[in-house]
Order: C-alpha cells, then sequence, then structure tokens
C-alpha cells in the first residue's frame, strides 16, 4: 500500500525552519518534494553550531528538516529560470513558499501566474503576519512572534521576567500548520478537483496553539502571567521539585493522584489532615507543601523517584537531556529516531513524523540532499534534453 502522499509533487521554495519543517512532514509520507534552492545553498546548510557538518553544506538542524527532498538550484533572477518553474509548476501538485508576500509575484511565479497554467494547484505561503493586514511585510522570526504571540508573557518567572522556549517552537508548530493546511487542501481538492490559495500565518499559528489561555480571557477576561514551572491547572503538586540529585516535575492534578503521592513520599498523614483537605486548602499551602515534599525528594535522586512515584499512580518525570531521552527505552522501542545512510561516515539518525500507521507511515527514505543533487535529473523529468540543461548550467540559470 502506497503512503498518503505517493504521487503528490512538491516545488519548495521555503528556507529556513518554519517552511522546511511543514514540506519534510509530508516528504515523510511519500510526497516527491523537490527543494528549490539558490545556486550557492540556502544559509541554513552551513548554521555554525556543528562546523564540521556546515563545512560540508550537511549542517545537523538543515538535515533534520530536508530528508527525502530532492535538490533543485536555481537563480531565480535569470529568465530561463522563471521558465523552469512555470514548466514544473504545470505539473505539480503543490508549490510552498515562505517568502515575504509579493516576492514570488515580482519574479512572475506567485499564485495568479502559477494557477493561470495550473488551476488544480495547492499554493502554499508562510510568512510572519500572513498576506493581508498592516504588518504583512514585517520579517517573521521565531523569537519575535513568540514574543507578540503571548508565549513570553506567560513563560517564565515573576522574579526573573519573560524567557523564550529553548527552541524555535513558533517555527515548529506554524511548520505543522502548515503541513495540516496542504494535507487539507490536498483532501479537498480529491472531490473538489479545484486547487487553492493556502495563507499560513506564524502569528495565527502561534495563537491557535494557545487557543485555551486565548479562550480564558475572550470567554472569563482573565489574564495571565509568568507561572514558572506551574502546571495550567495550577495545583501546587504541579510544579518543578528539588530533588537529592536533579529537578522532577511533578504532574499530580488530581485527587487520585494526590492521593497515590502522599503514601509513596511516606507522608500519608498528611491525607487526613484537615489542613489540606481540597485543593483550595492545598493552594493556601503552597509554601508549605513543597518544603514537605522537597524534604522527601531530598533524599533520593530524581531518576529514582521518577519510577517510584509513576508506579504508585503519582505521575512526573525527571528533567531528560536530548542525549539521553533519544534512548530511552520507550523512544527505542517505538522505532521514533529513524536511521539512514550516509556518505559521510556510519548511519544518522533523525526524528520521524512523531505519529505511526498501522501500514505505511512516515518513513526516513534517504539523507537531506547535497546542493543540487538532483538538479539534472529533475530538469530531465521536465522534459530538458541533455544540450539544453548545459546550455542552462552555462549561463548559470541553474
Amino acid at each position: 500500500m502506497a503512503r498518503p502522499f505517493e504521487h503528490i509533487r512538491i516545488l519548495d521554495f521555503t528556507q529556513v525552519i518554519a517552511g522546511p519543517y511543514a514540506s519534510y512532514q509530508l516528504a515523510l509520507l511519500g510526497a516527491d518534494v523537490i527543494k528549490v534552492e539558490r545556486r550557492e545553498g540556502e544559509d541554513m546548510r552551513t548554521s555554525p553550531l556543528s562546523p564540521e557538518w556546515a563545512d560540508r553544506g550537511m549542517a545537523p538542524m538543515w538535515m533534520a528538516m530536508n530528508g527525502n527532498k530532492r535538490s533543485l538550484t536555481l537563480d531565480l533572477q535569470h529568465p530561463e529560470a522563471i521558465a523552469i518553474v512555470r514548466r514544473l509548476a504545470a505539473t505539480a501538485d503543490v508549490v510552498m513558499e515562505n517568502f515575504r508576500p509579493g516576492v514570488m509575484d515580482k519574479l512572475g511565479i506567485g499564485y495568479a501566474a502559477l494557477k493561470a497554467i495550473n488551476p488544480k494547484l495547492i499554493y502554499c505561503a508562510v510568512s510572519g503576519f500572513g498576506q493581508t493586514g498592516p504588518d504583512r511585510l514585517g520579517a517573521g522570526y521565531d523569537g519575535k512572534i513568540q514574543a507578540m504571540s503571548g508565549i513570553m508573557a506567560i513563560t517564565g518567572h515573576p522574579e526573573m521576567g519573560p524567557t523564550r522556549a529553548g527552541f524555535a517552537v513558533c517555527d515548529v508548530l506554524s511548520g505543522m500548520t502548515a503541513a495540516f493546511a496542504v494535507s487539507s487542501a490536498l483532501f479537498q481538492r480529491t472531490h473538489t478537483g479545484i486547487g487553492q490559495f493556502v495563507d499560513v500565518s506564524m502569528l495565527e499559528a502561534s495563537l491557535a496553539f494557545l487557543n485555551g489561555p486565548v479562550a480564558e480571557y475572550t470567554v472569563a477576561s482573565h489574564k495571565q502571567g509568568l507561572s514558572g514551572n506551574e502546571a495550567v491547572s495550577r495545583r501546587p503538586t504541579a510544579n518543578l521539585f528539588k530533588t537529592g540529585e536533579g529537578y522532577l516535575l511533578l504532574a499530580v492534578n488530581n485527587e487520585k493522584q494526590w492521593q497515590a503521592l502522599l503514601p509513596a513520599l511516606g507522608r500519608a498523614d498528611i491525607l487526613t489532615n484537615p489542613d489540606y483537605a481540597d485543593w483550595a486548602l492545598r493552594k493556601q499551602r503552597t509554601d508549605e507543601l513543597r518544603t514537605i515534599i522537597e524534604s522527601v525528594l531530598a533524599t533520593n535522586d530524581a531518576r529514582t523517584w521518577e519510577k517510584i512515584l509513576n508506579d504508585a499512580g503519582a505521575p512526573c518525570a525527571a528533567i531528560w537531556k536530548i542525549e539521553d531521552i533519544i534512548d530511552h527505552p520507550q523512544v527505542v522501542a517505538r522505532g521514533a529516531l529513524q536511521e539512514v545512510e550516509t556518505p559521510y561516515g556510519p548511519p544518522l539518525r533523525f526524528m520521524g513524523s512523531g505519529f505511526q500507521y498501522a501500514h505505511n507511515g512516515g518513513h526516513l527514505d534517504h539523507l537531506a540532499p547535497r546542493l543540487s543533487e538532483h538538479t539534472d535529473t529533475v530538469l530531465a523529468e521536465a522534459g530538458y534534453t541533455p544540450e539544453e540543461i548545459a546550455a542552462l548550467h552555462a549561463v548559470k540559470a541553474v
């Protein structure tokens, strides 16, 4: 059985994280994603965190979002390159880009121009603020969107101020939003036969993921502030606690879990103490509870407590580092990381889809492409002769 998007061809003009993450999700599910890059390659290929890989033009973060794709290099300032895009778009299913609004139109390959060639085309534009509105031309950087969306207003500690997430959360969730939007448009086309324009705003995507806090204000006028490591429930037993070695995040949010936690800590006596009879009283004694809990947790390390408390029915987790969690037995058993062969040495591991199908789900088939690795192949598939391909190279259109 074929994967969901086999026989779907995507022209992918996206760069950096949000757009490439979106097209990567579709590539894992079988789409033929042709990554269109400028002749010198996109900047993420040489991200400096890992110099030895950056020197190859294969920075790890770039590879993580461009597996299963093919690389076509074009100079979009060259008329012959624009002609190539038009020819490819005529038989493509999807075009994806994350330039500022209007850039592709100026090049003559925006939605209107390509729709005239291919009415069934789905065209997805990812931008900071969408294609309309007073801020539509604003640059869409992850940190900027984290700050504007409200995420940083509720992330951090009151005594220390706001903090951003430790990874490009708005880029990634915008990419997942775009992948879902394109998938939905492809499904819709199966019974309408009509393509369409998909307008993804990073700001709106981030607000959509904040739908709970947004509703707390729009419905109940509740304004949230910095809440440290408190859970959304604001239960005093759903927070970060020190142990004898390391930290433990408790997720004890309901009565059943509360009644499991205290005996596991050797403090079953608290269950009959009227001062802690309900959550309202417990909330009033947050500091007291923290002292009681941490005095017990201090007798052992976080990983040990993680097992003891989870086994007892009190949800919690130690703070796992990435280098540890990728080899966690649960992650390994699920095959969450997928291994691919590489010409650079031993096989490499990358994250897959984040979900599994009963049959033919997302799969990483091959490493992210070397720069321009598939240019000649893609041009030949589009009907260019060897002589024409050589001429395109000669004038540096490709």
